[in-house]
């Protein structure tokens, strides 16, 4: 099969597109003809080595986690998908969807309303958002503030504590207001000041707060000065801020029920992810510059 391996880490120009051994469907999983995969932040920096030390890879790697496409092995043990499906989802690993053919343990039928190049920017964001704002617990009237609305955990996170009854505020800069505004979010800008202009917004106070703005970020003791309460605050980043402030740091879950609910948010029309660049495989070079610059979410399709 052609897949974009990396042989060493280090920048994107070690990425190359070549022939790969074809994975294939094992117990409790599926595979998938992949259409499209995401590029996540995460695939960037375990392709530069960044996190080599804990996350290890056996090189070469196919770089992603998550991607769409269609059903053409299933594993024993699976009975909700068959051959001929559309899905998305996520390879229960830290790399391998960036191929023709991708294995999947955790997956969803993919919302009609979606395109192709959505669902593949559904699986890691939805997940992720999905634990983050469960591990709240009941959100029903409370107001909740998520720090990096507009990006792809974010605007996923602000659809699901939307979806769960809660007021949501949302940060993100001025020229995705409307978009914040179309779902159903109170939009402010981030940066300095944001306590008081959040205050200005709720005045009888937050009830909760998920921090999902992009890394680097320096916004939590901020985020959890405003909430009051640090185990009322959920980041997907910076574990180790999160223990020294008292926050509580999530990991998405690979988890099918999850990516289910993110799904049924999309059959509603309560979130439609964002998807800022498509590249084809054969400029997956291009794509992990692009995803470095952090310009938007971004989707290498198959031919």
């Amino acid at each position: 099969m052609h897949a974009a391996r990396y042989h060493s880490y280090g920048t994107a120009d070690v990425l190359v597109v070549e022939d790969a051994p074809e994975p294939h469907a094992g117990p409790g999983s599926i595979r998938i003809g992949v259409r499209a995969a995401s590029v996540n932040q995460i695939d960037v920096m375990l392709r530069a080595g960044n996190l080599a030390q804990v996350l290890p890879l056996d090189l070469p790697a196919v770089p992603g986690m998550d991607a769409a496409g269609v059903v053409d092995e299933v594993g024993p043990g699976v009975t909700d998908t068959q051959v001929g499906d559309v899905v998305f989802g996520l390879n229960g690993g830290i790399s391998g969807t960036t191929a023709e053919f991708a294995v999947l343990t955790a997956w969803s039928a993919v919302p009609e309303q979606w395109t192709t190049a959505q669902a593949a920017a559904a699986g890691l964001a939805g997940a992720t958002a999905a634990t983050a704002v469960g591990t709240l617990g009941d959100l029903e009237g409370a107001t909740v503030l998520i720090e990096g609305a507009s990006g792809a955990v974010g605007s996923a996170a602000a659809a699901f504590a939307r979806a769960a009854g809660a007021i949501v505020i949302g940060t993100g800069t001025r020229s995705n207001f409307p978009h914040l505004e179309a779902m159903g979010v109170v939009p402010t800008t981030y940066g300095r000041g944001l306590p008081e202009r959040v205050a200005a917004l709720a005045p009888s106070g937050v009830d909760a707060a998920v921090h999902a703005a992009p890394a680097p970020s320096d916004s939590l003791p901020d985020i959890v000065t405003i909430v009051g309460k640090a185990d009322r605050v959920v980041t997907v980043l910076g574990a180790q801020e999160a223990a020294r402030l008292g926050a509580r740091s999530v990991v998405a879950r690979h988890d099918s029920a999850l990516l289910r609910a993110a799904a049924a948010l999309g059959q509603a029309g309560l979130w439609t992810p964002r998807v800022d660049h498509e590249f084809p495989l054969a400029e997956v070079i291009e794509a992990h510059v692009t995803a470095e610059s952090r310009s938007g979410k971004v989707i290498v399709r198959q031919p």
